[in-house]
């Protein structure tokens, strides 16, 4: 039994803002522009391989999300899009970069609550520069003790993180609401791994849940987590 968590670990798109709805919006925009050559599951599925290829060499976040839209926007064309269509690709990222920061229901008030007796770190992937600006934006960034925006996110990742701004994984939590990147590699870590669903989730995020682990938990929303570790702290 843990006598007391002393940090605790935030996923950033999707646990404390959204971020998922405004790539399924571009998503539904892409595929208005390129209509004429695919239909909109075809080229979704396309898109989504273009992703996973890519990570490797894009990392994750919005200017990866763009060169594989233009990349298969080449592709679906046979290499004929219009440059009309580049330029609108590129003008939707450009307004998802700039596009103004929602946090989710109860995130404010539970880091405000949190911070006042835990260390606080987030934990995040994408784009340095992009998850600067929301985390500034957010009015949260004060709240936290440290930021780790990585490339992604292991076993490693949060053995080092909760070494680092903590007392180790043994007495850390991560919260996030993708299985594959929040939760089990936290897991595996040694730390609790807390999920809180979101009901948008990209496709490459999913992953098994894993049930029967005694330091998994799944909650409604960011709203329960206070209660949770009062319970898990006795």
């Amino acid at each position: 039994m843990v006598s007391r968590l002393t940090t605790i670990g935030f996923d950033a798109d999707d646990t404390l803002w959204q971020n998922e709805a405004f790539f399924r919006l571009t998503q539904a925009r892409f595929a208005e522009l390129l209509a004429d050559h695919a239909e909109a599951g075809q080229l979704h599925a396309r898109l989504l391989e273009a992703e996973r290829r890519n990570l490797g060499h894009y990392g994750y976040g919005i200017k990866g999300f763009m060169l594989s839209m233009i990349e298969t926007a080449i592709e679906v064309t046979e290499g004929r899009v219009p440059a009309t269509v580049i330029g609108e690709i590129l003008s939707a990222g450009q307004e998802m970069l700039s596009h103004p920061i929602e946090l989710l229901p109860h995130a404010g008030d539970v880091v405000e609550r949190l911070a006042s007796s835990h260390r606080l770190v987030l934990i995040t992937k994408g784009d340095l520069l992009d998850q600067e600006r929301k985390l500034a934006q957010s009015g949260l960034g004060e709240m936290f003790h440290a930021v780790e925006i990585v490339s992604d996110k292991t076993r490693a990742t949060y053995e080092r993180a909760f070494a680092r701004h903590g007392d180790g994984p043994d007495r850390a939590m991560m919260v996030g609401n993708s299985m594959k990147s929040d939760v089990r590699p936290a897991l595996e870590a040694g730390a609790f791994g807390v999920f809180v669903p979101h009901g948008l989730t990209w496709e490459l995020e999913h992953a098994e849940a894993p049930e029967g682990h005694d330091r998994f938990h799944e909650l409604p929303d960011l709203g329960a987590l206070p209660g949770l570790i009062a319970e898990i702290e006795g």
